[in-house]
């Protein structure tokens, strides 16, 4: 291993065994993030979320314009790992295992890096957020209050999630339903209870059409992204009620993923009407349009310039959705996000320490 190698290694190992589930408190990442931001004028943004939980994002800056790379700090639960997902390894193969090793712990060191190798006379900003994985509260807040950004902005960003350095000009965004069914609970043996799954069900109908309008229809389709169609995935929650209980309450959650292209409010219509008549209490999210830039874009055509590689979309949503409020974003970063959100998630250290050199030159190329 080289010397870059064997601290980008550390530095990810050190930040996967620190958890940072987006159910928890992100401060002792933020702070061990922080011991690498030396030569930097740092700005925190604290906040409480309602259920008490401390959260922070970062701000880094050094000089004022230039290019800016953005990583999250949080990762999604640690669900369904049989390994203890908060101890790192490489394996024989050069992987590097742990919750968070793609998305994004590891592209989170290779930034940290970048930050520390850049010469201190070529301009550069970290935007290191959290909350990534729910509502993207750090990248808000930093779009949004950030002091050290009012003046001096970057003038492009780079969200350095996992697309295997692959410029990536635009994503879909998306609305968050949640709908909830109010019945009464009471053991199912009486009779005397009202099941809320029946009420749901109407709905479910109407949101079941509607996926299939959105995979059939290509009037509701967009043939610059893979898939084509606008996603409406369902989740279900009864609340921990048991077989023999008559269901007091249920949720369904949705997602609504569409481009930028698709008019998403005629489908927020329909779901709010479907949830009107089944007597559903509904509310939803309400999102900026999704962050999308011509393929001929000047930090497009430099990404495209320095890796080679054709410009593409992506299905999925990052912190560019509001980062794009400060300066235009691409997203491209190492490693893959084949098995990020899985119980098997890691990341080639090889890919990590190749970005390195990759951002660096487009640091110096932006700074001018």
């Amino acid at each position: 291993m080289t010397v870059i190698s064997r601290d980008i290694v550390a530095l990810a190992s050190d930040m996967i065994a620190t958890d940072s589930q987006s159910c928890v408190s992100n401060l002792p990442l933020a702070e061990l993030v922080e011991t690498r931001l030396r030569g930097f004028e740092v700005e925190r943004l604290d906040w409480v979320e309602p259920s008490g939980i401390a959260k922070r994002a970062l701000v880094a800056r050094r000089g004022g314009g230039g290019l800016a790379f953005s990583a999250h700090m949080d990762t999604v639960p640690a669900t369904g790992w049989e390994a203890d997902p908060f101890a790192p390894y490489v394996d024989g193969g050069g992987l590097l295992h742990g919750l968070g090793s793609a998305d994004m712990k590891g592209p989170l060191a290779v930034i940290l890096t970048v930050g520390a190798l850049l010469p201190a006379a070529i301009p550069l900003s970290l935007l290191i957020t959290t909350d990534e994985e729910t509502h993207k509260e750090g990248a808000k807040r930093i779009a949004r209050t950030s002091a050290l950004l009012k003046h001096n902005p970057p003038t492009g960003i780079i969200i350095a999630e996992p697309t295997g350095l692959r410029p990536v000009r635009g994503h879909r965004g998306s609305v968050d339903v949640v709908a909830v069914a109010t019945g009464v609970q009471a053991h199912s043996s009486t009779g005397k209870g009202d099941n809320a799954n029946w009420r749901l069900l109407p709905f479910l109908a109407e949101m079941r059409a509607l996926q299939v309008m959105l995979r059939e229809d290509p009037a509701w389709q967009d043939p610059a992204y893979e898939p084509s169609f606008c996603d409406l995935n369902l989740v279900i929650d009864n609340h921990g009620a048991a077989p023999n209980v008559t269901v007091g309450r249920a949720t369904a959650k949705l997602k609504l993923r569409f481009s930028r292209s698709i008019d998403a409010r005629p489908l927020r219509a329909r779901i709010a009407e479907a949830a009107d008549l089944a007597g559903l209490t509904v509310t939803m999210s309400d999102e900026p349009l999704p962050p999308e830039l011509p393929a001929d874009h000047p930090l497009v055509e430099r990404c495209v310039a320095a890796t080679g590689h054709a410009v593409e979309t992506a299905p999925y949503g990052t912190d560019a959705t509001y980062l794009q409020e400060i300066a235009p974003c691409v997203i491209m970063g190492p490693g893959s996000i084949a098995t990020a959100h899985s119980p098997f998630e890691r990341t080639p250290v090889r890919a990590l320490v190749d970005a390195v050199p990759l951002f660096l030159r487009l640091a110096e190329t932006m700074a001018g």
